[in-house]
């Protein structure tokens, strides 16, 4: 069984043979670890999948993880302090109201980027000037809203035309979230956001494709809001939701491709690890389906760490509860 159907018969929760695993790692930690991490790939090819060929070049890093200064088509600005890790906006172009009546999008088409909605309006904004427009409501926050709507749907229409006519998984991804909240209230993200949302996925799903979301933070208030959206897969993160919570919100009604405890690969030990993994199939794992795992990987994850994830990923994905 390929690994696409795999996951396909997992999320419509048809008894898939494993539970479908993968890493994601971060170019800092090729840079540091290089062979290592290869030898590592080696002993477990069904975890680190794609992630595995020949001749690599361990320093080959591109975009926004470069360091320095990188601006968007939109006007901000990405500022990146070490290279092999992600850049942070550091510039806004509309950091008043009154810019926002002459934002124009750009004219280039730059697809859904992690950050396509939410997090493009504070971008543009500001954070700490888009939670104020939240609170207060001024006809400029809806204007924003719509300019950046416009936009992702005229690319939602483009990205369907590459698309295949059989169901394919379409992967997004907006951080909604924060460690232990939503940073506006649900009412608010209800009101403002949930539109736009159910507006980009409405198209790939009524043509049979499959939405897959990525978001970090805590989401649970949202979570039946997104599946109201669309959202066939959601990639949501262990430590800011908890997983008795998401087993509660997810368990049946969504597949979760579980963003694993990364905030504690550090500082585990390799048993702390097992425990985790294991913990996480036995609570949101069903023989139906329904459960994918992803272990992002950074460099400051210790090499005898990363051992341990991918051991207890090769491990558990056979195990079902």
């Amino acid at each position: 069984m390929g690994l696409q159907e795999d996951r396909i018969k997992s999320l419509n929760l048809e008894h898939p043979e494993t539970i479908p695993v993968s890493m994601g790692i971060l170019p800092a930690a090729w840079m540091k670890y290089r062979e290592q991490l290869d030898e590592i790939a080696d002993q477990y090819p069904d975890v680190f999948g794609r992630q595995r060929r020949a001749n690599r070049d361990y320093d080959a890093v591109g975009g926004t993880y470069v360091e320095g200064d990188h601006l968007d088509p939109w006007g901000y600005v990405w500022h990146n302090i070490q290279t092999g890790m992600e850049a942070f906006v550091t510039e806004h172009p509309v950091e008043t109201r009154a810019k926002v009546h002459t934002l124009q999008p750009p004219e280039e088409d730059t697809g859904f980027p992690h950050g396509f909605m939410f997090l493009r309006l504070t971008y543009l904004r500001g954070f700490e000037n888009m939670m104020i427009d939240f609170a207060d409501e001024p006809p400029e926050l809806q204007m924003l809203i719509d300019k950046v709507l416009t936009y992702n749907l005229c690319q939602a229409e483009q990205r369907l035309t590459h698309l295949p006519s059989e169901p394919s998984i379409v992967t997004f991804g907006d951080d909604l979230g924060l460690q232990r909240s939503l940073p506006i209230h649900p009412n608010t993200w209800r009101k403002y956001l949930k539109p736009c949302f159910e507006q980009i996925y409405r198209p790939f799903r009524e043509k049979g494709h499959y939405v897959y979301m990525h978001t970090d933070g805590h989401i649970l208030p949202i979570i039946p809001d997104l599946i109201d959206c669309g959202v066939n897969i959601v990639n949501p993160q262990v430590g800011a939701n908890g997983l008795a919570n998401l087993a509660k919100s997810c368990k049946g009604k969504i597949c979760v491709d579980l963003d694993l405890d990364r905030q504690h690969f550090p500082f585990w030990t390799p048993e702390e690890i097992d425990t985790h993994i294991r913990e996480a199939v036995e609570i949101l794992g069903a023989p139906e389906g329904g459960l994918w795992l992803k272990a992002e990987l950074g460099h400051e994850i210790p090499l005898k760490n990363i051992k341990a994830i991918c051991a207890a990923l090769d491990k558990y994905r056979f195990y079902f509860n």
